[in-house]
């Protein structure tokens, strides 16, 4: 749930309690004013925008520092744009899956400038640059009036102190877990409940059952196997077989596990929603198991993964780097036989990613932080409004292009 982003969380507000118990938190803030100030914000708003490429949640919550309400706002707005860390495995899977691997300069054989790189950082940087327009029109059309005056006293240079950063992270680390994570579990909670039910889960029980009972087994077949040397022969040759025969029982066992929860997760209410929305992404080339993805991506950007390995009944445990995953996409078709995914698809899907608000932990802290849903639900309109737009264009280009 939401206490996947507490590491972060606490990494982040120790390095920004160290520059702010040092002294140069303040002159970042001040360096960074004239050019802030051109996007209608101040040099106050640097370091939460700069906080939010790790993660947003974070970056909101260091908006406190800004006294002006509308220059709050607006850095609250744009801050879930920057790239953060939980996107990093939506672009491994599909840069990895359809980009090709061209190296266009190197060093001693290792590659400096490739077109993964390129496309990687183009995706880290999407957001950053969709903010600039995004924060003018919020400063100069929604919240107009001039940007308040820049004003900080500038402390003198010390050593931080470690009694002054361990209680200023553990008041923030705390203030998060109380204040947003409840919320934050309720809506994971959510989400896993659409995915469960409706369906008879009876069957996946047993094949679980069956799978414990030959794993007890086997690790029982294995010690017996080390004591060879004080059994006989035929005895040993005994032990083998039942081990051959419970791994290959084994094997097919989790086969059919992964097949009944593909089925389980299509026939469940989030893939009824799946097929729902099909019509509506179908233009950014998404079949209905993408838009499941999307959906059971909401609690966080990086659940793709384990959902998209349930839906090709891969299993839930894979990584952005599993090859099954990547072979398996590579492989989907639509019901023609024409392959689902192809690079404009990727790309589409990897830009949706970088600009949508595919955040409950994000929604949840701006709510605390500004006291109302109206705010929340402006952000995440406008940034999957943004998101669909964006991957509606690069989908339809791409395909002209190909």
């Amino acid at each position: 749930g939401g206490l996947i982003f507490l590491p972060q969380i606490v990494i982040l507000y120790f390095f920004i309690a160290v520059l702010e118990d040092s002294g140069y938190m303040a002159r970042a803030a001040y360096i960074m004013d004239r050019l802030m100030r051109s996007l209608g914000l101040s040099g106050k708003s640097f370091i939460p925008l700069m906080s939010s490429f790790a993660c947003a949640v974070p970056g909101i919550m260091a908006t406190r520092v800004i006294e002006n309400r509308h220059e709050r706002l607006t850095t609250i707005l744009v801050a879930p744009l920057m790239s953060c860390s939980a996107r990093w495995p939506v672009y491994t899977l599909f840069i990895a899956a359809f980009i090709p691997n061209i190296v266009y300069f190197s060093i001693a054989g290792s590659p400096v400038v490739s077109l993964q790189g390129i496309v990687l950082f183009a995706m880290s940087s999407i957001g950053a640059l969709i903010a600039i327009p995004v924060a003018w029109f919020l400063k100069r059309i929604c919240f107009k009036g001039e940007v308040a005056p820049f004003v900080m006293e500038l402390p003198g240079y010390k050593w931080p102190s470690p009694r002054h950063v361990f209680y200023r992270v553990y008041n923030r680390a705390k203030s998060f877990v109380v204040k947003a994570g409840t919320l934050i579990f309720a809506t994971s909670i959510l989400i896993w409940a659409a995915g469960y039910f409706p369906g008879d889960h009876t069957e996946q029980f047993k094949v679980e059952t069956r799978l414990e009972t030959i794993d007890a087994s086997l690790a029982e077949l294995e010690t017996q196997t080390g004591d060879a040397e004080e059994l006989e022969p035929a005895a040993v040759k005994g032990l083998q077989a039942q081990q051959a025969e419970l791994s290959a029982e084994q094997e097919i066992l989790a086969e059919k596990q992964n097949q009944i929860s593909s089925q389980l997760v299509e026939n469940s209410y989030l893939g009824q929603a799946g097929h729902f929305i099909a019509p509506v992404v179908k233009p950014l080339g998404w079949d209905w198991k993408i838009g499941v993805g999307v959906i059971a991506s909401f609690p966080a950007r990086e659940v793709i993964i384990s959902t998209l390995g349930t839906i090709y009944s891969l299993g839930g445990d894979v990584g952005e780097d599993d090859e099954g995953l990547i072979g398996s996409i590579r492989s989907a078709t639509w019901p023609d036989g024409s392959k689902v995914f192809n690079i404009p698809v990727a790309v589409s899907i990897m830009v949706f990613f970088a600009l949508c608000a595919q955040c409950a932990a994000t929604l949840m802290v701006m709510r605390r932080e500004t006291n109302s849903w109206f705010w929340p639900a402006v952000s995440f309109t406008y940034m999957t409004t943004l998101a669909y737009l964006g991957a509606l264009v690069c989908y339809q280009v791409g395909m002209l292009l190909i």
